[in-house]
């Protein structure tokens, strides 16, 4: 069984999904540890209602960034973690953390990947660039994670539709619905059950 530690920095419905998909989905794979990159956010509530231990290692407490990814891996080596989920996490790993954990991390991304995605590409500004350029489809992709953001390996993606009446808002919640609720808990399996196989 793997060791998981999904990272988050808001209302955790990525984390819920894979909270829901523990033996079923996801059975070759435990969440051990829910780490935010900020306080006072639903995540950790979502946790702490799950008995799942969670913390905040926020990088505004840390002068540089060697400082916060040195907290940050000393926090996951010490629950023994084989794989990290970023789900709707808004701070950039580092080497340190990548290096670590090579081909391990996921990141769960609000659009078809190459599109869309990037550097500043992030929650609502995704659906908001897609409505804007006119696109029939948009949809999810979980890759893994490396030093480009966004620029990792691809391991699912999902279509989704865009319709007449989307406003960003009505089309982030359906993405959320229909693809990254989905995929995010089917990668994760895949990355755990790889990791097993080891």
């Amino acid at each position: 069984m793997s060791n998981i530690a999904v990272l988050v920095s808001g209302g955790g419905t990525n984390l819920q999904a894979l909270i829901d998909a523990q033996g079923n989905v996801l059975q070759h794979g435990k969440i051990k540890l829910v780490i935010s990159s900020k306080p006072d956010v639903y995540a950790l509530h979502r946790a702490e209602k799950s008995g799942i231990d969670h913390c905040v290692i926020a990088k505004r407490d840390y002068i540089t960034q060697e400082e916060f990814s040195t907290a940050l891996l000393k926090k996951l080596q010490s629950y023994q973690i084989d794989m990290i989920v970023l789900a709707g996490y808004l701070s950039i790993l580092d080497e340190t953390i990548i290096r670590a954990y090579p081909d391990r991390i996921i990141n769960i991304h609000p659009s078809l990947i190459p599109s869309f995605c990037g550097k500043g590409y992030y929650g609502l500004k995704v659906h908001e660039a897609a409505l804007e350029y006119g696109v029939k489809v948009t949809g999810a992709t979980v890759h893994l994670v490396n030093e480009i953001p966004d620029g990792g390996k691809i391991l699912l993606q999902k279509a989704v539709d865009i319709l007449p009446s989307d406003t960003p808002e009505v089309l982030q919640q359906r993405v959320m619905e229909e693809a990254e609720w989905i995929l995010l808990p089917q990668a994760t399996e895949m990355i755990a059950k790889e990791i097993e196989g080891k």
